[in-house]
């Protein structure tokens, strides 16, 4: 049922209904991460504790990409500066409703359960397009700090308003992943992915429930799932991280992942970051320069390259039957990569197996 239900959506269309909500996206991604590091940068200056901050928003395809380092403050001072930022009239409604969705999920972390609801109503007041897009970019990322309780009740506010969307569905999944509930997650994706309908709603939902699939061990259908993200990404950015994860899955089948992942990337020039971890899996760069490259390059210092890295040398290793080797480099990931991120709880995953 469910790799007849891929093949139903993968061969819809990209004239879907929605269109034009969607392609404000990428725009609004961007300007959400923006927000999401000046603001805890305020807090923790508020605070007067130091704070750091890594970006990983190039690496993640469905662009939640803020990895956070650090926990939420803790308190009142959050909503404080919040509450300073809200007060003036100069903020645009998409930057309204980012404070709006960062505030929700703060009140509900003390109780103010009423007023979480207030702000995520107001949210739909301002975008009623695509408030919920916002809400699910914010709420993984805050829950990193720990409390995946209080972006879990956020989440499901917005899903009182909008039942159903595939959007604050995957967040769901995303918050459930953090805490290794795979199970949940992949029951959560499956009606993403049944209720999408668009071409970024249902790249979005392959693309996590991949992940789900992944970390319990459903590799072929982890390798179809990041098989499905691929449809309509049309430049080697977007598409290189799909073929990433595609290959990590295909390492565990019978499938060649090499082979596959050469066939997929031609000859493609492959210098700019994540480019070099497929050069790598070629067997075109050796792994020491790899991971100078990942130290080095500016690209790849601004979105942790070293995490990303780590893990593709342990898939490598995995491949080649090194074991050890393997071991060394997932454990490396999981000291480089941050609990939201799904390079996490892949290298998790893969030394839970070994």
């Amino acid at each position: 049922m469910r790799s007849q239900n891929r093949r139903t959506q993968r061969d819809r269309q990209s004239t879907d209904a929605g269109r034009p909500a969607v392609c404000k996206i990428g725009r609004m991604a961007s300007k959400i991460r923006c927000i999401l590091g000046a603001l805890a940068v305020l807090i923790a200056v508020a605070r007067g504790a130091a704070a750091q901050y890594d970006s990983g928003g190039d690496w993640d395809p469905s662009i939640r990409g803020l990895e956070r380092r650090t926990s939420p403050p803790t308190g009142n001072t959050p909503i404080e500066a919040l509450n300073k930022i809200l007060s003036t009239s100069q903020l645009s409604p998409v930057d309204r409703t980012v404070y709006l969705s960062i505030r929700a999920f703060q009140l509900s972390r003390i109780g103010r359960e009423a007023d979480s609801q207030k702000d995520v109503a107001e949210m739909g007041r301002l975008l009623p397009t695509v408030w919920q897009v916002v809400l699910s970019s914010t709420q993984p990322e805050l829950a990193g700090g720990g409390d995946r309780a209080a972006a879990l009740r956020t989440l499901e506010y917005g899903l009182q308003r909008k039942p159903g969307d595939p959007w604050l569905t995957i967040a769901q999944a995303q918050v459930n992943m953090q805490i290794a509930d795979f199970p949940r997650a992949l029951t959560l994706l499956d009606n993403a992915v049944a209720t999408a309908s668009n071409e970024a709603e249902r790249r979005a939902a392959f693309y996590y429930r991949g992940h789900a699939d992944f970390n319990l061990g459903h590799f072929e259908q982890a390798a179809d799932d990041f098989a499905g993200a691929l449809v309509g990404r049309n430049t080697l950015a977007a598409r290189l991280p799909p073929l990433l994860w595609r290959y990590a899955a295909q390492v565990h089948t019978r499938r060649n992942a090499r082979d596959s992942l050469a066939g997929a990337l031609g000859r493609q020039d492959l210098s700019t970051w994540p480019g070099p971890i497929a050069q790598f899996l070629l067997g075109r760069l050796p792994s020491g320069q790899l991971e100078v490259i990942a130290e080095s390059d500016d690209s790849a210092k601004r979105t942790n390259g070293k995490c990303p890295a780590a893990f593709f040398l342990g898939m490598d290793a995995l491949r080649r039957g090194d074991r050890q080797r393997a071991r060394e480099r997932f454990e490396l990931a999981q000291a480089r990569c941050p609990t939201v991120s799904e390079l996490d709880w892949a290298a998790s995953s893969e030394l839970k197996r070994m």
